[in-house]
């Protein structure tokens, strides 16, 4: 995956949900079909830390079923960073178990500012990729 195409509502939704959880880490699944993606999921952080997430394995269970009914895939995952970096800890490499998918990481850059960037782990390395965002 070079780049991943989403909406403007999509962040949105990771936006809200990450904010509805600080200042607990925040986490989830984007689905789609190959680098667009068409649906966010929210997923329960089981860890309940401000610098660790574990997604709810019923809930990601119930997802990727869903995503088979309608016939798309997880494309990417996505959490928060509430106490930063902006980039793939060494924790979030060691744990990526989705080769194939994007991380998008979601951090605050000053005061209530938050930015997203998109990444492909590769082994035990990261490549940060173009998130493209449309409008509908």
């Amino acid at each position: 995956m070079e780049s991943l195409k989403l909406l403007r509502r999509h962040l949105q939704e990771m936006q809200d949900h990450i904010f509805q959880n600080l200042p607990e880490e925040a986490c989830g699944m984007l689905g789609g079909r190959e680098n667009q993606v068409n649906v966010v999921i929210p997923i329960t952080n089981q860890a309940h830390s401000p610098v660790r997430y574990y997604m709810e394995p019923v809930e990601m269970l119930k997802a990727f079923e869903w995503l088979e009914e309608i016939q798309m895939e997880m494309i990417a995952t996505f959490h928060s960073h509430p106490l930063g970096p902006l980039q793939p800890s060494e924790t979030d490499i060691q744990e990526f178990a989705y080769p194939g998918t994007a991380m998008l990481i979601w951090s605050p850059v000053y005061e209530n500012h938050w930015d997203v960037k998109g990444f492909i782990i590769e082994g035990s390395d990261y490549r940060e990729i173009p998130l493209i965002v449309l409008e509908s």
